[in-house]
């Protein structure tokens, strides 16, 4: 996620603002993230953020909703090239990692609520929902689920926690040269342990 581009005519100055926050988050963290910075960036007056945004909470939430949206479509691109529920089961965690890498400070906020509760927007958190719903879709399509008003879980919430807790694990480096030094190598590497628990899960 370089830029929010989905803007129309008045929009752009609101554009403006979430692009100047993405590339202050992408190049220095959260921390890095401030709305006097933000407008100095964006090129407004001090006041112009506030015009579209109450606070800096705002913005991250803004961001993380975007953030979902990316992780969804990544998710659904992958499901789509495969139809067993084991190769989907994969899929999916592999396209989960991948966005993890490609953006690794967005991929941080997403799940940082104490920086940003998502309960206290709705249009983010139903973004959220969204993602965190679709492999619930996904391996229920796939017909190992006999009960769709009331699905087992279970295989839904192990495959997102093994994914999310490889991806975090890469990204905060705790498990050092484990699968190599490079980029590529590091998804190789956790997207053998993707595929190591797909085909165990499928059994």
């Amino acid at each position: 996620m370089t830029s929010i581009t989905r803007t129309t005519g008045k929009d752009d100055v609101r554009a403006g603002i979430l692009n100047a926050s993405l590339q202050l988050m992408n190049e220095g963290g959260l921390g890095a993230l401030s709305m006097r910075e933000v407008a100095r960036r964006a090129g407004v007056s001090h006041q112009a953020p506030y015009h579209y945004f109450q606070d800096r909470e705002a913005i991250l939430a803004e961001l993380a909703g975007e953030g979902f949206d990316q992780l969804y479509d990544y998710m659904v691109s992958a499901v789509g090239l495969v139809r067993d529920r084991q190769s989907r089961n994969r899929a999916m965690g592999e396209a989960y990692i991948r966005f993890a890498l490609n953006h690794p400070e967005l991929f941080r906020l997403m799940f940082r609520t104490e920086m940003c509760d998502l309960s206290a927007y709705p249009e983010a958190k139903a973004k959220a929902e969204r993602c965190f719903n679709l492999p619930v879709e996904v391996l229920g399509v796939a017909g190992k689920m006999e009960d769709k008003a009331n699905p087992d879980l279970t295989p839904v919430i192990a495959s997102w926690s093994i994914a999310h807790g490889l991806a975090t694990l890469l990204l905060e480096g705790k498990l050092g040269g484990s699968f190599g030094e490079t980029r590529d190598q590091r998804e190789a590497g956790a997207n053998r342990i993707i595929a190591f628990f797909a085909e165990k899960l499928a059994k």
